[in-house]
């Protein structure tokens, strides 16, 4: 992690109850995929071009949804009021400040209309993505999607990699199982089925399959993006199903204690793909390197998670504000390092495995 980020972090873990800080910070199992995701990019390097650079660079990037200025979205994590008072608030306003999407969680503190209507009132034009589980109940799959229309929503992001909950030690420990008093999933509240008034539970099924995202998709005109992708053969058939992108990821090391790194998937979702939709990355960004590492081996963009959290619970909006302006002061760095100009002049030709040597073909 860089130097900017470490430095939140520890103030993040200083100032947050030490049962709220695991619950961020923990994985599931053992965490050995948690350790993963960051140590893949360790592993990786990259071999810079001389002599073709320009003064100033161009970062953004367009994707179904939203035009960002950097090439760093806000990737969907819950329960932003544990780590701030002003939770998902003070993210939107962050992530629209600094010209970025915000992906709101459907497990948001904070309800998805009260989420947008922050992003608007820092940048008219803020994009907000929703991201929602497949849901066994029609009923409130449609609810929940209807919701993030009229709130002003521009994506949709459908979360598949999670048919059962993953089952996290730190939280077991700790007896973590329940939101304190005042907080909750607001995006389920008065949803058919549940108590009026009341919040339903967030459904994980074993039993949601590809019928159900092809009914996500008939519901609405959103781009419709699917993250949880890691296996190739998957993101053929997303793409067959409609999906307006993918995103590889494997839950920040939340779910399955097998899957790889969300980076070592990265390379065969981008080929299987073949550039029909756009692919992101989730998992393991601790620094602008690491997004430059993503996007030459073909990512878009990325996602980036925890350490929005740790920002958030160090200073609120400013701390994720600092966040996302550490991050975009290092990729433009490294962007420059590499001879780059845009986007496009991080190609997979220029990552190397550390201790393997140079290809002298390379490119």
């Amino acid at each position: 992690m860089s130097a900017g980020l470490t430095e939140l972090h520890e103030k993040a873990r200083a100032v947050l109850d030490p049962v709220h800080y695991d619950y961020y910070a923990g994985g599931v199992g053992d965490e050995v995929v948690l350790g993963e995701n960051e140590a893949a990019f360790r592993r990786l390097a990259l071999l810079p071009r001389v002599l073709r650079g320009r003064a100033t660079r161009d970062l953004g990037v367009d994707l179904p949804g939203g035009r960002l200025d950097l090439p760093v979205l806000v990737a969907p994590t819950a329960f932003h009021r544990l780590a701030h008072p002003d939770g998902e608030l003070a993210t939107a306003r962050a992530a629209a400040a600094a010209g970025t999407v915000l992906v709101s969680g459907v497990a948001s503190t904070v309800a998805i209309g009260a989420v947008v209507a922050a992003a608007r009132a820092v940048d008219a034009d803020a994009s907000v993505w929703f991201q929602l589980y497949p849901q066994p109940d029609d009923a409130v799959a449609e609810s929940l999607v209807r919701r993030a229309e009229r709130a002003g929503c521009t994506a949709l992001v459908v979360t598949a990699d999670s048919p059962v909950f993953g089952r996290h030690r730190r939280d077991a420990e700790h007896g973590f199982h329940d939101l304190p008093a005042g907080l909750a999933a607001e995006n389920m509240r008065d949803l058919p089925g549940g108590p009026p008034g009341g919040v339903r539970d967030i459904e994980m099924s074993p039993s949601v399959s590809w019928a159900h995202l092809d009914r996500l998709r008939e519901l609405t005109s959103l781009p419709l993006w699917l993250k949880g992708v890691l296996h190739p053969r998957d993101a053929v058939l997303a793409v067959e199903h409609g999906v307006a992108g993918i995103v590889v990821s494997n839950h920040g090391g939340r779910q399955s204690d097998l899957a790889p790194a969300a980076v070592e998937a990265l390379p065969a979702v981008v080929d299987a793909v073949a550039g029909r939709v756009p692919v992101v990355l989730d998992g393991g960004v601790r620094s602008g390197g690491d997004v430059a590492v993503a996007l030459a081996l073909g990512a878009a963009a990325v996602g980036v998670g925890r350490p929005v959290l740790w920002g958030l619970a160090a200073d609120g909006e400013a701390g994720v504000g600092r966040v996302l302006a550490v991050l975009r002061d290092e990729f433009d760095h490294v962007l420059a390092l590499c001879g780059g100009r845009d986007l496009a002049d991080l190609t997979r030709d220029l990552v190397v495995t550390r201790g393997t040597g140079v290809c002298a073909r390379c490119g």
